[in-house]
């Protein structure tokens, strides 16, 4: 279907414009598969409750020709007869009735399941258009619609001629049964023969259902540029798109300065980079944790607050730009780098208790740290 700007509709439908039609009320159905499914339903509910309700119904007869004649001249009595009837015949009836709602709800949902939309129920003045409903009624929809009528007619159709054909020796042999036995044989082949008969709706079934859901998708089908301005509405300008991220970044980075105070050593490049760690002394079994790392501007101000906070920072270019470049934030260090931090925090620890006179001074770190080659950047 060529759009005014020469663009076809090629493109499967989005998310989002399988939920904008949803809300306008444009779901796939099935008229076949909610037909076939009350037919069915109420042809088998017959079967098993038609016993019941026969017998319910027999009795109203009975009582019916057996009044007396007094009370067919008392109102009270005649209610009250009444009353007996509807309550002998009600209950077979509600079951009846309640598998056939059942079904028709059932089968109505089946594809597309339950919705409702208010924007479906607002009044469309475009339906009161004659010409629209003259191009319905002579359009390409009405034509394919009257060819499947016309296809349904005559497979049913054949159906039943199949199946009247098949059963013709016996109905001809209820003419010579006795009459009660014929009736239940006769009521019996009728029930039979139209379970058939809407059981022969399942075929077309199976052929409407799939067709309805391609033809849903192949109305809400986009083209190219639809796709592409759907797209920039969800996502955004880029400009604005650009704005998020900038605010995003500063909040990401300002949490992590917060993280700067509670660090145990920064170990720096000492000019480029900045890797600040953590080491929790309760859980042995536990790694330094980074909680916060950068380059250049971010790298400076997190050695402003460790300065500020007084947190030991050491110079270890080497291992700044290995923890840097392997571990991300609130993570461990990797294996590799355990011997070289390790060291820091043994000499750091050390230091601490040297300033506090509780130890001598640490013996100054060596130039060439354990690092592996694998981890180097």
């Amino acid at each position: 279907m060529a759009e005014s700007d020469g663009q076809e509709r090629t493109e499967d439908p989005t998310g989002r414009r399988l939920s904008q039609a949803k809300e306008k009320g444009q779901i796939p159905r099935s008229k076949e598969a909610a037909t076939a499914a009350v037919l069915v339903a109420g042809m088998a509910g017959l079967m098993l409750s038609g016993r019941s309700l026969g017998l319910a119904l027999l009795e109203v007869f009975r009582s019916s020709f057996s009044l007396e004649r007094e009370a067919v001249f008392d109102p009270q009595l005649m209610i009250e007869a009444l009353a007996t009837h509807i309550a002998q015949v009600v209950w077979p009836m509600l079951s009846w009735f309640a598998v056939v709602l059942l079904a028709a709800i059932l089968g109505s949902t089946l594809l597309g399941g339950l919705n409702f939309s208010s924007q479906a129920m607002m009044p469309k003045l475009s339906k009161l258009n004659p010409m629209n409903g003259i191009k319905r009624m002579f359009g390409v929809q009405a034509l394919v619609e009257l060819l499947k009528s016309i296809a349904k007619v005559t497979f049913i159709g054949t159906i039943a001629a199949l199946l009247l054909r098949s059963n013709l020796s016996h109905l001809l042999n209820l003419s010579v049964e006795q009459l009660s036995v014929g009736l239940m044989d006769a009521l019996d082949l009728l029930l039979w023969i139209g379970l058939a008969i809407c059981c022969s709706l399942l075929p077309i079934v199976a052929i409407d259902v799939p067709f309805q859901v391609w033809n849903h998708t192949r109305q809400l089908k986009m083209t190219k540029q639809e796709v592409k301005d759907e797209y920039k509405d969800i996502e955004g300008k880029p400009e604005v798109k650009g704005r998020i991220r900038r605010m995003q970044y500063e909040m990401a980075n300002r949490r992590m300065m917060a993280e700067v105070p509670k660090a145990d050593v920064v170990v720096t490049n000492p000019t480029h980079y900045a890797v600040a760690l953590k080491y929790d002394r309760t859980k042995p079994k536990g790694a330094p944790v980074v909680v916060a790392k950068g380059v250049d501007e971010v790298a400076m101000k997190i050695r402003e607050i460790a300065r500020e906070h007084k947190i030991t920072q050491v110079a270890s270019p080497a291992l700044a730009r290995a923890i840097y470049h392997t571990t991300k934030l609130e993570q461990e260090i990797p294996d590799g780098l355990f011997m070289a931090v390790a060291q820091i925090l043994a000499y750091v620890f050390q230091l601490q208790a040297y300033q506090a006179g509780k130890g001598n001074r640490p013996t100054p770190l060596p130039d060439e740290l354990p690092i592996p080659n694998e981890l180097r950047h």
